[in-house]
C-alpha cells in the first residue's frame, strides 16, 4: 500500500465521513483559523484526513481514534459574520478515499491539525456477481421502503432516482455505491465505522447487504406497528359508537313493542322481549347447550359439581373479560367428556358368532403372527364371558328386591314405587384386562392390529404418537392458570371418541422423552396404565377424576431398552418379529398389489406381478422384517404401468376405442399397440433400478480359519456373517478389527483362551502347558466384515472357536453350516436370543444345517415355521467339543483319547 503524510482532521463524536459523501461540520475558532491558514498555504484545495472519534471525550477520559479514516478535500470554509464573532466557523469536506494510520494517532497540544503518516488501500478488486445483486436486491429494498414512508416529494423523489440509477450501475461502482448509500441513511454508528472500516470491496458489500435488509426490517416493523396501533383505536372508538347506537335503537323498539296495544293482553311467552334476541343468538344457543350437559350430568357426581360451580362463576363474569373465555372454554372441555357409561345395547358382545367374526377380522386384516392372535383371541373371550356374566346378574338381582317387598309376610308394607335403581357411583364392572405392548421391528403391523381389534370389538379408535413428547404436561394436561392450557392427550383422545371403552393406541412409547426440568413424561403414564389407579385418573386441566378402567390400551415399541422398569412391569409384552419371505409373498399377493392397484387408478388385468418377479423384489430390493419397503417397490412398479397403459389409451387413433385383450395386445381400429400387463423378473432393472442387495451370502466358499456364524442386524433382520481369522507372525497376540463392541471382544478373548487351554487334546502341542501360538512365533488376526457396522453381542463365541480350531488345525468348516451361541470358560454352550431371525436369515443364504445352543430348541420349536424346520438340520449342542464335531464332523479332529480332565473347585 502507498503511504504519505497528511494533516489530520478529527471529526467528533458520532459523525463519519465516508468516501464519495460531503457534509458541513463546524469548527472552533482555533480551528477554522489552522483550516484558513492551510488553504492560505496550498496552490489548490487542500486535502486533510479526516479521523472519526470513537468515543465521547470528557475530562478524565481523552478521545479515542479510528484506525481508519477518510482522505478529504476541504471545499469551502465559511467565517463567522463580524457582527456575530462567537459563531462558528463552517467547513464543507467532500470525501475521496479511504486511509489507514500506520501507528496509533495522539492529539498534539501545540498543533490542531498535525501531520500524520498515512496508507493508501490498493485498487479494489471487482466483486463478484452474486454478491452485487444481493446487494442490489437489499437496497432496492430499502430504497422503496424509504421512497413509501417519506413524507415529502422532493425526498421521495430523490429515493426512487438513486434506484433507477442503482438499476445501471456496473459491479466495478457498486463498492462506490454501498458508500454513498450508507452515508446517505440514517444508520448506527456502528455500522457506518465498520463499512469506514472494511476496504475489501466484496466484504463491504456483503456488509452492506447486511445493513440494508436490517434496516429495511426496522422500517417495515415500525409501520406495521404504528398503522396497528391507529388501526385499533380508530376500530375500538367505530364500536363504541356503534354499540352505543345499537343499543338506542333497541330500547326504542323495546318501548314500541311494550306500548302497543295488540300486544297489551297478549300472555305469549315468545312474543316477550328477551335480552337474548341480539345479533349473538348463536352465543346464546352455545350457553343453553352448555347448560344442557352440565344438568344432563350424574348428579352428586365430582364432573356435575364442578360443572355447577364453574356455571356460577361464568353468569357473574362480564362477557367480555378474559377470565370469561377462560370459563366458557373450561365448560365445553367438561361438558364434551363422555362421563356416562359407553353403548351397552350397541356391543357386538352378545352376538354368538362374537369370537369367529373376531378372527376374521384379523385374518382380513394381517396373514401369519398367529401366537399373536391367538392371544387377543383370548382376550376378547375375556370380554365376551364378563359381559355375559354381568348381565346375567342384573335380572337376578332385580328379582330378589321384587321378592323381598311383595307377599304378606313382608316385614316392610309394599308400596308401588318405580324399580329400584343402581347406585349412581356404583361402576360397572368390566375386564381389566393386561396393557398390550406390541414389541418389534417397523413395518410388522403392530399399529394396525389395534385398529383391528377396535374394528372386531365395535369401538372407536383413537391414536397418540408418543415419540419425542418431553412434557409431563403432554399427559397430565396443563392446570388452568397458564395461558392457552388444556387437557392431555389421554382426555382429548376421549373427547373425540365419544366413549368411555374405545381403543388407545400409544405409539412409540420407547421414544418418549426422558425426565428433564418439564417433568417425566413416562412416569406419568405410570397411572394411566395401572388398571388399579386409572380409574380416578386425575387431569391437571379438568381437575375432576376421569375413569379410565374401560379403555383398552394398545402400545407400541421398536425396542425394550429405553422403556422405563416400573412402565414395562405394567405392560404385557408380546413380541412381532420379522416376516418369512413366505409370508411376505402372501402379504404382498393378498394386500399390498391389490392396494397399490386402486391406488393407481388401474384395475387388476391390467398389473399382473410373477411369482418369481416378486420374490425378486423381496429379497433383492427390500431388506427389513417388515413389509413398508416391499409396498414401496411394489406401488413404483405399479406406477410404471400405470403410465405405460396411460400412454397407451392417449394414443388412440381417432374413431378407435383401446381394448385390452387376455393375450396382452391392445387393439385400436387401424393400428396395433402391444401392452403386456405381465411384470417378469427380467423387467425389475428398468422400473427399479439396480438390485440394491445381490445376495452375496450364496457366494461361499469352503476356507481354512472362516466360519460362518447368525447375526441379528439393525433393521431386525438376520443374516450371515463370517468370522474370518488369519496367521500372522508375531509373539502370540490377538488383533480384532471389525468395529466390535466390548462384549464380542471378550467372546474371542475367551474363545481364544479356551483353544489354548484344549490345545494338547487337539493335537495342536505335545504338552498341555505349551501355547500354541507362541511355539511358532504367531498372531492370530480375527475380522468381521463390514466394518463401517458396530457389532456387539454375546452369540459369537461357537463361531470364534470354530475358527481358531479350524485356523489352527487345518481343518475346514463346510461352507453349508452356521452356527450362533456364546459360550463360557468352562466350555458350556449358553443360549441367545433372536433365534427366529437367525434362522430366517440362515434360510435366505442357503444355508442347510444351523448348529444352536440346547437350551434354544422350544425357541425353534415354537418361532420357526415347520416348512423351514423340514428344509434344515438343527444341531443343538451342550458343550463346545459337541459344537465341534458338530461343524467340523466326528472323526474330523484327531482329539486325544484317555484325556482326564480335573476342574478345580475352590
Amino acid at each position: 500500500m502507498a503511504t504519505s503524510k497528511l494533516p489530520v482532521l478529527a471529526l467528533p463524536h458520532p459523525l463519519i465521513l465516508l468516501p464519495a459523501s460531503r457534509f458541513t461540520m463546524a469548527l472552533s475558532k482555533e480551528q477554522g483559523e489552522a483550516v484558513l491558514a492551510l488553504i492560505e498555504q496550498s496552490d489548490a484545495l487542500p486535502v486533510v484526513a479526516a479521523v472519526p472519534i470513537t468515543n465521547s471525550p470528557s475530562a478524565t477520559t481523552p478521545p479515542t481514534f479510528a484506525e481508519w479514516g477518510t482522505a478529504t478535500r476541504i471545499l469551502r470554509l465559511v467565517r463567522p459574520p463580524a457582527r456575530n464573532p462567537r459563531q462558528p466557523y463552517l467547513v464543507s469536506l467532500h470525501g475521496l478515499t479511504r486511509v489507514h494510520l500506520t501507528t496509533p494517532f495522539t492529539p498534539q497540544a501545540d498543533t490542531l491539525l498535525p501531520v500524520h503518516e498515512i496508507e493508501y488501500p490498493p485498487t479494489e478488486r471487482i466483486p463478484s456477481r452474486d454478491v452485487v445483486e444481493k446487494f442490489k436486491h437489499s437496497a432496492l429494498r430499502l430504497l422503496d421502503r424509504l421512497a413509501k414512508d417519506a413524507v415529502q416529494s422532493s425526498r421521495k423523489e430523490g429515493y426512487q432516482k438513486i434506484a433507477s440509477m442503482l438499476d445501471d450501475i456496473t459491479d466495478a461502482r457498486a463498492p462506490w455505491m454501498a458508500d454513498v448509500l450508507i452515508g446517505s441513511i440514517n444508520g448506527e454508528y456502528d455500522d457506518k465505522l465498520s463499512i469506514l472500516s472494511t476496504p475489501d470491496s466484496e466484504t463491504r458489500l456483503t456488509l452492506a447487504t447486511d445493513i440494508f435488509l436490517k434496516q429495511a426490517s426496522i422500517s417495515e416493523v415500525s409501520k406495521k406497528i404504528a398503522s396497528a396501533v391507529d388501526e385499533s383505536l380508530s376500530k375500538q372508538q367505530k364500536e363504541f359508537f356503534l354499540r352505543q347506537q345499537l343499543a338506542a335503537i333497541q330500547r326504542e323498539l323495546h318501548s314500541l313493542t311494550s306500548n302497543s296495544p295488540r300486544n297489551a293482553g297478549s300472555n305469549n311467552a315468545s312474543d316477550a322481549p328477551s335480552e337474548l334476541d341480539d345479533d349473538e343468538q348463536h352465543d346464546a344457543d352455545d350457553l343453553a347447550d352448555l347448560k344442557r350437559k352440565i344438568e344432563a350430568m350424574e348428579h352428586g357426581s365430582e364432573e356435575r359439581k364442578m360443572g355447577v360451580r364453574e356455571w356460577r362463576r361464568l353468569k357473574r363474569i362480564p362477557q367480555g373479560s378474559v377470565e370469561n373465555g377462560v370459563i366458557r372454554n373450561y365448560l365445553e372441555w367438561l361438558t364434551s367428556v363422555p362421563w356416562g357409561q359407553a353403548g351397552i345395547g350397541a356391543s357386538p358382545l352378545k352376538d354368538k358368532a362374537f369370537l369367529t367374526n373376531a378372527r376374521t377380522q384379523l385374518d382380513k386384516d394381517h396373514f401369519g403372527l398367529e401366537k399373536i392372535k391367538r392371544r387377543l383371541i383370548e382376550y376378547l373371550a375375556v370380554v365376551r364371558l364378563r359381559d355375559m356374566n354381568a348381565e346375567e346378574q342384573l335380572p337376578q338381582v332385580a328379582g330378589l328386591k321384587q321378592i323381598e317387598g311383595t307377599g304378606d309376610k313382608a316385614l316392610v308394607p309394599y308400596q308401588q314405587s318405580p324399580p329400584p335403581m343402581l347406585a349412581p357411583n356404583a361402576p360397572k364392572q368390566s375386564v381389566k384386562g393386561p396393557i398390550l405392548l406390541f414389541v418389534g421391528p417397523p413395518g410388522v403391523g403392530k399399529t394396525s392390529l389395534g385398529q383391528s381389534i377396535a374394528k372386531a370389538l365395535d369401538r372407536p379408535f383413537q391414536r397418540i404418537s408418543l415419540g419425542g413428547v418431553r412434557d409431563e404436561a403432554e399427559i397430565r394436561g396443563h392446570r388452568r392458570t397458564y395461558v392457552a392450557s388444556g387437557p392431555g392427550l389421554i382426555v382429548q383422545a376421549m373427547r373425540k371418541a365419544g366413549r368411555k371403552d374405545f381403543v388407545l393406541l400409544l405409539d412409540e412409547i420407547d421414544k418418549i422423552g426422558q425426565s428433564n426440568f418439564h417433568g417425566d413424561p413416562g412416569a406419568a403414564l405410570l397411572e394411566v396404565l395401572d388398571p388399579e389407579q386409572n380409574h380416578t385418573f386425575m387431569d391437571h386441566y379438568l381437575n375432576v377424576p376421569v375413569d379410565l378402567s374401560q379403555v383398552l390400551f394398545i402400545c407400541t415399541s421398536n425396542s425394550l431398552d429405553t422403556i422405563s422398569g416400573p412402565l414395562l412391569d405394567r405392560c404385557e409384552v408380546i413380541q412381532l418379529s420379522g416376516y418369512t419371505y413366505d409370508e411376505k409373498m402372501h402379504i404382498a399377493r393378498r394386500f399390498l398389489l391389490p392396494k397399490q392397484i386402486t391406488a393407481n387408478g388401474l384395475k387388476e388385468e391390467h398389473v399382473t406381478i410373477t411369482e418369481p418377479a416378486l420374490l425378486h423384489i423381496a429379497t433383492r430390493y427390500t431388506r427389513e422384517a417388515g413389509v413398508r419397503s416391499l409396498e414401496r417397490a411394489i406401488g413404483a412398479v405399479v406406477r410404471f404401468k400405470a403410465v405405460e397403459w396411460a400412454e397407451y389409451i392417449d394414443n388412440e387413433v381417432e374413431g378407435g376405442q383401446a381394448k385390452m385383450i387376455t393375450d396382452g395386445k391392445l387393439i385400436t381400429d387401424g393400428m396395433d399397440k402391444t401392452y403386456s400387463p405381465v411384470v417378469e423378473e427380467s423387467d425389475l432393472e428398468k422400473m427399479l433400478g439396480i438390485s440394491r442387495w445381490e445376495g452375496e451370502e450364496k457366494d461361499r466358499e469352503e476356507v481354512r480359519g472362516v466360519v460362518f456364524g447368525l447375526v441379528v442386524m439393525g433393521q431386525g433382520e438376520g443374516g450371515v456373517m463370517p468370522v474370518e481369522t488369519m496367521m500372522v507372525p508375531g509373539t502370540g497376540h490377538l488383533k480384532l478389527t471389525g468395529s466390535l463392541g466390548d462384549v464380542i471382544k471378550e467372546s474371542s478373548e475367551l474363545a481364544l483362551s479356551w483353544v489354548k487351554r484344549h490345545a494338547y487334546d487337539l493335537g495342536l502341542t505335545n504338552a498341555r502347558s505349551v501355547d500354541p501360538l507362541k511355539t511358532e512365533n504367531i498372531d492370530i488376526h480375527l475380522h468381521l466384515p463390514a466394518g463401517a457396522t458396530k457389532k456387539d453381542g454375546p452369540s459369537a463365541g461357537v463361531a470364534m472357536t470354530c475358527a481358531f480350531v479350524s485356523l489352527l488345525t487345518g481343518a475346514l468348516v463346510p461352507s453349508n453350516i452356521a452356527m450362533t451361541g456364546e459360550i463360557t470358560l468352562r466350555g458350556h454352550v449358553t443360549p441367545v436370543g433372536g433365534i427366529k431371525e437367525k434362522v430366517l436369515g440362515a434360510h435366505r443364504a442357503h444355508i442347510t444345517k444351523v448348529i444352536l445352543p440346547w437350551a434354544n430348541r422350544k425357541d425353534v420349536e415354537h418361532d420357526v415355521a415347520p416348512e423351514i424346520r423340514n428344509e434344515m438340520e438343527f444341531v443343538f449342542v451342550r458343550t463346545i467339543r459337541e459344537a465341534l464335531d458338530a461343524a467340523f464332523g466326528p472323526a474330523t479332529l484327531a482329539w486325544r483319547r484317555g484325556a482326564v480332565m480335573v476342574e478345580s473347585r475352590l
